[in-house]
């Protein structure tokens, strides 16, 4: 295999996933917030039967809007505060899940009964290589 030139600058991976942390926090990769047309504003949605959880982007004057915020400057991250509506679909949320998600029209969905992965676990896993 031919050697590739580190650039300190991280892949961008084209895979929208989306992490559902312990208090109901949803962080969105690059990917998951490009798919979502770079929202300041989403609404979420619930499909018990199927339990998928979807995000559409909004107009932030939205009554049930929920804001995207990025935690620092030149993020790579964003995230949507959603443990009220964790809490009212009594959606478990006991531990970090990491979940790739998928685009289907102005929707993004994210399917629970995909087991996804502990985003914890990843990054040591990552660390000790």
């Amino acid at each position: 295999m031919p050697f590739e030139t580190f650039t300190r600058q991280r892949r961008q991976d084209r895979q929208p996933y989306v992490t559902i942390q312990k208090k109901g926090v949803f962080s969105l990769n690059k990917a998951a917030h490009d798919a979502l047309g770079n929202p300041d504003s989403v609404e979420l949605l619930y499909d018990a039967d199927a339990r998928l959880v979807a995000l559409r982007k909004v107009d932030s004057s939205v009554e049930h809007g929920y804001q995207v915020r990025a935690p620092v400057e030149n993020h790579a991250t964003w995230l949507i505060s959603g443990g009220a509506f964790m809490a009212y679909y009594e959606i478990d949320n006991s531990t970090s899940v990491r979940r790739a998600a998928r685009a289907d029209g102005d929707l993004l969905i994210i399917d629970l009964n995909d087991p996804g992965v502990d985003p914890r676990a990843e990054s040591s896993e990552a660390s000790s290589t």
